[in-house]
């Protein structure tokens, strides 16, 4: 039976953004393309473990040249042939570079479903649905705190911040610090002077 559901591809700006999370990805059909700049010779054991893990649906792309913006141009370029190939294709560009806005803007204005992202955690399909049940969104929490590895939020505040945008709709102030006593209840996080330390679960 032919699968309808349209392609969501990743494509993740190595030079600007080292995702720690990358496994977020390994349980749904996304194709992700590392960009990798010329220079950049190396990539963190834990990323190429979960690319490797990812299959034919994962690969890197070096790209040839130095320069500013020349990683940027690849990912338009592959954006641009990868939508004329999948028109109903969804795009995820993820980076902290707000160069690729105005591109995003004019795309959307042609149909074509793109948005950029900071982290992997912000796709919208990644999100967890807000009317979960309370340990299911612990489980959540938890897992993508472990995978953030040493990118994790360091004071409490940073924290609430992350855990809003794991949910599709936003957690009323009163669940939020509920999930946060949680975490610290369950002595998953441990926070002192509104710093920080963790113990989680390797596998929450």
């Amino acid at each position: 039976m032919k699968n309808n559901h349209p392609t969501n591809y990743v494509l993740i700006d190595f030079e600007n953004v080292q995702p720690k999370n990358l496994e977020l990805l390994s349980k749904h059909p996304f194709k992700v393309m590392v960009f990798v700049g010329a220079n950049q010779t190396k990539v963190p054991y834990a990323l190429a473990e979960a690319m490797q893990r990812m299959g034919e649906n994962a690969k890197y792309i070096q790209i040839a040249g130095t320069g500013n913006n020349a990683l940027d141009f690849h990912i338009a370029f592959y954006v641009g042939e990868l939508a004329t190939k999948n028109p109903d294709a969804y795009f995820h560009i993820i980076s902290k570079d707000k160069g690729f806005d105005p591109l995003i803007r004019h795309l959307k204005s042609r149909k074509i479903h793109i948005q950029r992202e900071n982290d992997l955690a912000a796709i919208p399909i990644l999100r967890v649905n807000s009317s979960a049940k309370p340990d299911e969104k612990i489980t959540a929490i938890v897992k993508n705190l472990a995978g953030r590895g040493p990118a994790r939020p360091r004071k409490e505040t940073t924290l609430a911040n992350t855990i809003q945008s794991l949910f599709t709709e936003k957690l009323e102030e009163k669940e939020l610090m509920a999930l946060i006593n949680e975490l610290k209840r369950k002595q998953y996080i441990v926070v002192n002077n509104g710093n920080i330390s963790y113990k989680l679960p390797k596998k929450p």
